[in-house]
């Protein structure tokens, strides 16, 4: 029930009700990445193929690996979960945009270390009238 009504009110939950229904009469599923996230296909009646994605949760474009996004894009035409697997030793895995979470990157003199912050303040007084 809880589900049914995020997908009735929100966007950035999975997908929408119109989106459901579109891709429950037009879409194909072509595959799944290590996110969960899942890839459809459709043709229009003018021919041109369309390429979408429904997101494992909260939707995030940066969620969508790079063998996916050049898919989605049209660059390839092979489906990703159909190639080799190519990943040299030297490859990272993907890894979503950690922006905000407390796993983003914060380099030494960031405003939000709060370790070089606490020892920055050792003297300081803020002045009050």
């Amino acid at each position: 029930m809880l589900r049914l009504i995020k997908q009735a009110f929100t966007w950035w939950n999975g997908q929408t009700v119109s989106t459901m229904i579109y891709t429950r009469m037009f879409g194909q599923n072509v595959g799944h990445d290590e996110f969960g996230n899942q890839y459809y296909i459709s043709k229009a009646k003018n021919g041109k193929i369309k390429r979408w994605v429904i997101y494992n949760g909260y939707a995030d474009s940066s969620k969508v690996p790079a063998r996916w996004h050049t898919w989605l894009h049209g660059v390839v035409d092979e489906i990703p979960a159909e190639q080799k697997d190519t990943n040299k030793k030297w490859m990272r895995s993907h890894l979503p945009n950690l922006t905000g979470s407390d796993s983003a990157y914060r380099p030494s003199g960031s405003l939000s270390r709060r370790k070089d912050n606490a020892e920055k303040k050792g003297n300081y007084e803020s002045w009050s009238p």
